[in-house]
């Protein structure tokens, strides 16, 4: 029979593994407690993490700096995971944005972006070929290296169409009855996805080349919460 001191151990040996990272990546993104504070700081980060993207070109640079400020990996590096087989019909108004003429090719990629173990973005993107390089075109077809990494040289800015969150851990209405915190679970429960962009690619001569849907998942606060609660 296990007495209180080997009860005791077991649980300590448990938490520290949970502090260091042992539980799985999806674990470590529900360990926010369901309580005010905790979703007053997930809302708080999800703003943060949200202008941080719109004020920056580079999602991919942007993710990399999160991830290395909340010490969510080491090193901190974007790596893309490419998911074949899935291809999308670039839908009309984003056709529209990258003013494509008929006949005009225009290819698809989607990936997902991780560091470390945790992916941090789904992103669909469609690009038109004949206004990158050829090496680019080489490295896209054949590499994992993230789109935004590519295209670099272009020197490129990011046009925002929309920004949304898909997620909000205060309740609707909560500034008028005060009930922050409904649920009466110990865990904030974070859904799969938490916010989407979607945007336009200009090269330095102010022509599209590429447009993108990104979604963020919850990953993005798979690190402990501000106040330790």
């Amino acid at each position: 029979m296990i007495n209180m001191r080997q009860t005791y151990s077991l649980i300590t040996a448990l938490a520290l593994c949970l502090l260091t990272g042992s539980a799985s990546a999806r674990d470590a993104a529900t360990t926010w407690p369901d309580t005010p504070m905790g979703r007053l700081e997930a809302l708080a980060l999800l703003q943060t993490f949200n202008a941080d993207l719109l004020s920056h070109d580079s999602a991919t640079l942007t993710l990399e700096r999160w991830c290395g400020d909340h010490h969510m990996a080491e090193p901190a590096k974007i790596s893309a995971q490419r998911v074949t087989g899935e291809d999308k019909s670039l839908p009309d108004d984003l056709r529209a944005q990258l003013q494509i003429a008929p006949g005009e090719p225009v290819r698809y990629r989607r990936v997902m972006l991780r560091c470390g173990e945790h992916i941090l973005s789904e992103a669909d993107n469609w690009y038109v070929p004949s206004r990158l390089t050829a090496a680019m075109n080489e490295q896209l077809d054949h590499t994992d290296i993230p789109f935004g990494r590519v295209v670099l040289p272009l020197h490129f800015r990011r046009q925002t169409l929309d920004a949304k969150l898909l997620w909000s851990p205060l309740p609707a209405g909560w500034e008028m009855h005060g009930d922050v915190s409904p649920s009466g679970r110990v865990e904030l429960s974070i859904p799969h996805q938490v916010l989407q962009h979607r945007a336009v690619l200009y090269a330095a001569d102010n022509r599209p080349f590429s447009t993108v849907i990104e979604t963020y998942t919850e990953q993005v606060l798979a690190f402990p919460p501000p106040g330790g609660h």
